[in-house]
């Protein structure tokens, strides 16, 4: 069988590993490197990685109970990764309100959930008024609760819409209760990329400055990439230099959270642009490579919603620490064709972490643990 010309060789991954355990920071041309390797180089990769993320953060895996709260799917975007947006008038679009709104939180606090996070469009009324109102409301209905919200899309659309600046914004959705930012509509932050997948998004410059703005301002924020459609090795390693910059200089990314590509009910894939999600090598390196590559980010977190609760485990494995929420009421990744995508019982999450002989830990949304409750 043939061999692809751009596979990594094998002293090369591990002349990168080594010096990656040794403490020496990994070039952003090494970590395409090491996402280009194939046959046991991914293992020594896994090692290395899982060898790391011991040192730095134990043996632990985390999780968080948390429940999604979505507003609404009408937008005015059309990304070509997406299968959850609407149009107004589609038979399927809906948006809530207030007392809707409400209600879910209430549901929500009653579950014992330590964290709600929203998920919404760009609905064509919205203000950043709009945004504020529904952290003020889930504050209002559920208090205590940390609501971990938008992100820097959002942010930019509701000031553009409000005729403020997006460090208004942010000032105006943390005095109204906001406990931080989602890392989302990151997707791969390269340009070129990004006018392909999602040309009605803001670009790489905007998107990292409102990060930066949420860090001095006091909001810490998750930091995410969606891989697996038409991107590069070295557009995924320039993603990751683009994260490592930022939290050099401000510390202020809580987690990492790879998002694999589900394709099947995407206009990407319906169009024939590409042919597929990641394969489970490209799962399973991007877990490992981040490791090795994010020097100062302590959690990385495996999506069991994108990738299933198997290839979960593997990437605890690879350099991962943390299992990410309960999840109830998911609505992303299965509008793109995700199944058994709502919940995970933490007594599953449990099995998972006892099979590799660890221990699982609750944790809050900031990475605080949260005491065990005696049985």
């Amino acid at each position: 069988m043939a061999v692809a010309a751009d596979v990594a060789p094998a002293g090369a991954v591990r002349r990168i590993c080594d010096h990656a355990l040794a403490g020496e920071r990994i070039t952003e041309e090494e970590a395409a490197v090491l996402f280009s390797a194939r046959g046991r180089s991914i293992w020594e990769i896994a090692i290395a990685a899982d060898a790391l993320r011991q040192q730095r953060v134990g043996d632990a895996i985390t999780f968080v109970r948390n429940q999604n709260l979505n507003i609404t799917n009408i937008c005015i975007n059309t990304c070509g990764f997406c299968g959850f947006s609407r149009k107004s008038g589609d038979p399927d679009a809906y948006r809530f309100g207030k007392e809707t709104v409400q209600e879910k939180a209430a549901v929500a606090l009653s579950r014992g959930v330590t964290e709600i996070c929203t998920v919404s469009g760009l609905h064509p009324d919205f203000t950043g008024e709009s945004y504020t109102d529904l952290i003020r409301w889930i504050a209002a209905a559920a208090p205590g609760i940390h609501i971990h919200a938008s992100n820097p899309m959002e942010i930019a659309y509701g000031a553009q819409r409000s005729g403020i600046s997006t460090k208004a914004m942010l000032q105006q959705m943390k005095e109204a209760g906001l406990g931080s930012l989602c890392g989302t509509a990151a997707e791969i932050l390269v340009d070129d990329v990004r006018k392909r997948i999602c040309p009605g998004k803001c670009d790489t410059a905007t998107w990292e400055r409102i990060i930066r703005e949420a860090h001095a301002a006091g909001i810490p924020t998750t930091a995410t990439i969606m891989y697996g459609h038409v991107e590069s090795v070295r557009d995924r390693a320039r993603h990751l230099a683009v994260l490592r910059s930022i939290q050099d200089d401000t510390g202020g990314f809580t987690e990492f959270v790879p998002l694999s590509f589900i394709h099947r009910q995407t206009p990407l894939y319906r169009q024939g642009k590409v042919a597929g999600g990641a394969t489970g090598r490209e799962d399973l390196l991007m877990y490992a490579v981040s490791r090795l590559f994010l020097d100062n980010f302590d959690n990385i977190q495996v999506s069991w919603v994108k990738i299933g609760t198997k290839m979960a485990q593997l990437g605890l494995c690879a350099g991962a620490n943390d299992l990410g929420g309960t999840m109830y009421e998911e609505s992303i990744s299965k509008g793109a064709g995700a199944k058994d995508t709502d919940y995970l019982d933490p007594a599953e999450m449990r099995r998972i972490a006892e099979d590799l002989g660890r221990d699982l830990e609750e944790r809050t949304t900031l990475y605080r643990r949260v005491p065990a409750i005696p049985s």
